[in-house]
């Protein structure tokens, strides 16, 4: 697990995003387990009291699946899923606004900026249209 922490936001919600980007990106996939509290606790050097509270969170949110003493799991909701994806991208989205709104740029001429930018980094990668 390669994670940082930032000093902005709780640690638990870095962590439950974590799982949320994990899960949109497909490195994790409906049904998967997840470590335990303790686990996660020791692989991100964390509070297992903040990796308890980040797990609630996760249940809560219906993410993950937690029955009796089996491991925790993703769920199988794909509207779930979808919904994660998509929540990810509008906050991208929203942050990217908020910090280039101030230049005042043509939209036309911003969109092709971005788009341009993004191919550029999808041939560095070698991904494919």
């Amino acid at each position: 697990m390669n994670m940082r922490f930032n000093n902005r936001d709780p640690v638990y919600l870095q962590v439950v995003r974590y799982f949320k980007e994990e899960l949109a990106t497909g490195r994790l996939a409906a049904g998967d387990v997840i470590p335990s509290r303790r686990e996660i606790a020791g692989l991100l050097k964390i509070n297992p009291n903040t990796a308890q509270k980040a797990y609630k969170e996760m249940e809560d949110q219906s993410l993950i699946l937690t029955e009796g003493n089996s491991p925790s799991r993703i769920t199988h909701n794909e509207q779930l899923i979808s919904s994660i994806r998509s929540e990810l991208i509008q906050e991208a989205v929203a942050a990217f606004i908020d910090s280039i709104r101030k230049i005042d740029m043509p939209v036309e001429e911003l969109l092709d900026a971005v788009r341009q930018q993004y191919m550029s980094g999808r041939e560095e990668t070698g991904e494919e249209d």
